[in-house]
C-alpha cells in the first residue's frame, strides 16, 4: 500500500477529530469486514496488519500446507506453500499475502461505508461526551465566522456549533475572533447526529452569568428568586440573601460595580435592575416597578392562574412606571407574575380634560370624556397608547397656559 492511503488516513482523522490509532481499528474492522466477504469460507483465518509509522499496510490469510489438492482456501498444496515459504512442512500452515485488489469494487465500497458509519458514531460519542454535561450551562466561545445573513459558527473545544440570528442579541455585531458567552438550550437529536442549541438572548443566560460572575450566588448564600428579560434592552432580577449579614444586592454589583460591569459588557451595554424580593406581594411588586415610586399596590386576585393587581403612583411618574413602549411595566409583570393595573394618584376630571382639548384645538376624538376615561385604565399591553396620551396631554396644559 503506498504513502497515500496513510496521507489520507491522517487526514480523515484531522477532518473528524480522531486520533489516528483509534481510526487504524476502525480501517482495521471495516477491511477485515470487506475480506471476509470476498473468502466466506475463510472468516477465522484472516489477518490484517496497519502500521502507519512504518506504512504497512497487509492482509494475509492462514493456510494448512496439504500434500494433495485444497478442498478450499484454507489450504494449500505443499508444492505451492514452498514457493512462499520454502520451510513449509505438511500439516503446518503459512501466512499467505492477499491482493486486495481481489475484494472488487463491491467489498471496498462495504469497507468504506463501514468506516463512514464508525466516523459517524465516534464523532456523536464525541460531541455528547463534550457537551452532555453543559446542557443548561454556559459557555465561552470563539466566534470564527459570520455569515453575510447574520448566523455565527462559533468554535468550542475545536467543535463549530452555530448561534443563528434570532437568538443574537439585537443589534450587536459580532466580529470574527471574539470570545462571546453563550447558553446552551438543547441538545436536540442525541440518537443520531447531535446538534447543540445556543442563545443569547435567553434570560437562563444572565442568570448563568450571575452565578459565574457574583461567588455568594454561587455558594447558595445569595439567590435568584426571578428573572425577567428583554434581551439588548433591559433585565430585572430579583434576588435575596439568606445571610442577614449578607447584602444580596452590594455582593451582585461588587467593589467599584466590578461584578455588574462585567456583566454588562459580556451582554453589550444591556441595563440590569437588581431588585430585592420580598415574600410579601405587595412589597415585590412595588420594589418591580424601579426606578417609579409607587404609593399603593392592592391586590385583586392572587390565585395560581390568575394573578392581578392594580398600582397607584404619582402623576409625575406614570410614563416611568410604564416605561418606554410599556417596557418597565412588562418586565415587572413578567418578574411578578402579576398583571399590573397601574393609576395615576390623581384623576384628571374628564370634563376638565375636554375643555383644555377644545380650547386647545385638540383632535376630535377626544372630545367624548368617557374616551379619556379609557386612556386612565392602565394595563401593562396599554402602556404605549397611554404614554403617547400623557405626552400629548402635557403638550396641552402648555398649550394653555401660553394661551392664558
Amino acid at each position: 500500500m503506498d504513502k497515500n492511503f496513510f496521507e489520507a488516513l491522517d487526514a480523515l482523522g484531522t477532518e473528524n477529530s480522531v486520533d489516528v490509532d483509534t481510526l487504524v481499528e476502525k480501517v482495521k474492522s471495516a477491511m477485515l469486514k470487506a475480506a471476509r466477504k470476498a473468502y466466506p469460507d475463510c472468516e477465522d483465518n484472516i489477518t490484517i496488519e496497519i502500521d502507519p509509522a512504518t506504512q504497512k499496510f497487509e492482509m494475509y490469510i492462514r493456510q494448512t500446507v496439504v500434500d494433495d489438492e485444497p478442498i478450499d482456501e484454507n489450504e494449500i498444496n505443499i508444492h505451492v506453500a514452498r514457493i512462499f515459504d520454502p520451510k513449509a512442512y505438511v500439516g503446518g500452515t503459512i501466512q499467505k499475502r492477499l491482493n486486495i485488489d481481489k475484494f472488487g469494487r463491491a467489498a471496498a465500497l462495504s469497507a468504506k461505508q463501514s468506516i463512514k458509519g464508525d466516523l459517524r458514531d465516534i464523532s456523536r460519542a464525541r460531541i455528547l461526551e463534550k457537551f452532555e454535561d453543559k446542557e443548561f450551562e454556559c459557555i465561552t466561545c470563539q466566534v470564527s465566522q459570520v455569515e453575510p445573513g447574520g448566523t455565527a459558527t462559533l468554535i468550542y473545544d475545536n467543535t463549530e456549533i452555530y448561534l443563528f440570528r434570532k437568538e443574537q442579541i439585537p443589534g450587536e455585531q459580532l466580529k470574527e475572533g471574539q470570545m462571546i458567552k453563550v447558553y446552551i438550550t438543547a441538545i436536540a437529536n442525541k440518537q443520531k447526529k447531535p446538534v447543540i442549541k445556543i442563545s443569547r438572548v435567553r434570560k437562563e443566560l444572565v442568570k448563568r452569568l450571575f452565578e459565574m460572575t457574583v461567588p455568594e450566588i454561587y455558594q447558595g448564600i445569595v439567590e435568584i428568586k426571578a428573572i425577567s428579560r428583554e434581551a439588548g434592552s433591559r433585565t430585572k432580577i430579583a434576588v435575596w440573601s439568606n445571610d442577614p449579614n449578607v447584602d444580596a444586592i452590594g455582593a451582585c454589583i461588587g467593589p467599584k460595580r466590578s461584578r455588574i460591569s462585567a456583566i454588562v459588557n459580556e451582554l453589550g451595554g444591556e441595563k440590569i435592575d437588581i431588585i430585592p424580593y420580598s415574600e410579601k406581594p405587595e412589597e415585590f411588586i412595588a420594589r418591580a416597578l424601579a426606578p417609579a415610586a409607587v404609593l399603593r399596590v392592592d391586590i385583586l386576585t392572587n390565585e395560581e392562574k390568575d394573578r392581578t393587581c392594580s398600582i397607584v403612583v404619582p402623576n409625575n411618574q406614570l410614563s416611568l412606571a410604564i416605561g418606554n413602549r410599556g417596557q418597565n411595566a412588562k418586565l415587572a409583570a413578567k418578574l411578578t407574575g402579576f398583571k399590573i393595573d397601574i393609576k395615576p394618584e390623581v384623576e384628571i376630571v374628564p370634563a376638565e380634560v375636554t375643555k383644555e382639548i377644545e380650547s386647545a384645538g385638540g383632535a376630535e376624538e377626544f372630545a367624548e370624556p368617557d374616551k379619556y376615561d379609557d386612556i386612565l385604565e392602565l394595563d401593562a399591553a396599554e402602556s404605549i397608547a397611554m404614554q403617547e396620551a400623557a405626552e400629548e396631554l402635557d403638550i396641552l396644559d402648555t398649550e394653555s397656559s401660553s394661551e392664558e
